[in-house]
């Protein structure tokens, strides 16, 4: 599927970010890569310039990308993805944890459904120190069928998960994500587009690994 931007959002990533950025080149058709860097003081900026296409090299090569990268003082994780989309120039927008992997994409399903539904995400695999745990927590969320509108009994509410997600840009634009937020600004964007009647769609037509981090908040209180 082409038409991407990748959105990814970093803060001293370089133990997975080349590793997310070279699965976007496996696994997408020509992504922009949109860095948005919180204060990095690590190699991660570094590894992801290595990624930025090099104008005398052929356009067939796909071991690059057109990468850009942004700098954010005043972070928060709506307004980190607010900031990406608005210097995206592609039709849809992924976002993507720099500390997941993905796996596998439906193409197919993927174009079709992002058609339907503003925002499709997928399921993600926890990944703790390279040996992948039983899904529970909030890994139980990722299960093996198709799910629409998800609701999480554990939190009350909608879930939708952003380390792994797709969306229309065009909805994006008319509904930002709240900047006010610390975190979970998937699940109030999930409870905004419902109350303006619209639908949102899990799969596991679209896998990532997410791997362990120490300052990931997915992780936090988990392994």
């Amino acid at each position: 599927m082409e038409g991407i931007s990748v959105i990814i959002r970093n803060k001293n990533e370089e133990r997975w970010i080349g590793h997310s950025i070279q699965s976007c080149l496996e696994h997408l058709i020509a992504p922009e890569v949109i860095i948005v860097n919180h204060k990095s003081v690590d190699n991660s900026i570094e590894i992801a310039k290595s990624f930025r296409h090099d104008p005398s090299l052929k356009p067939s090569i796909k071991n690059y990308c057109d990468l850009k990268i942004l700098n954010i003082e005043d972070y928060s994780p709506g307004k980190a993805l607010n900031m990406g989309i608005a210097n995206a120039t592609q039709k849809y927008i992924c976002v993507l944890s720099a500390h997941c992997v993905i796996q596998s994409i439906d193409h197919d399903f993927l174009s079709l459904n992002l058609k339907k539904y503003p925002c499709v995400f997928g399921k993600q695999i926890p990944i703790y120190r390279g040996k992948k745990i039983n899904p529970r927590y909030i890994w139980s969320h990722f299960e093996d069928n198709d799910v629409e509108n998800m609701y999480s009994d554990q939190e009350e509410r909608l879930f939708l998960h952003n380390a792994f997600s797709f969306y229309q840009k065009d909805i994006l634009l008319e509904l930002p994500f709240n900047e006010d937020l610390t975190s979970k600004e998937d699940r109030l964007w999930a409870l905004s587009l419902s109350k303006s009647n619209k639908s949102f769609l899990y799969s596991p037509h679209l896998v990532a690994h997410h791997h362990y981090t120490n300052e990931g908040n997915t992780w936090k209180g988990i392994a």
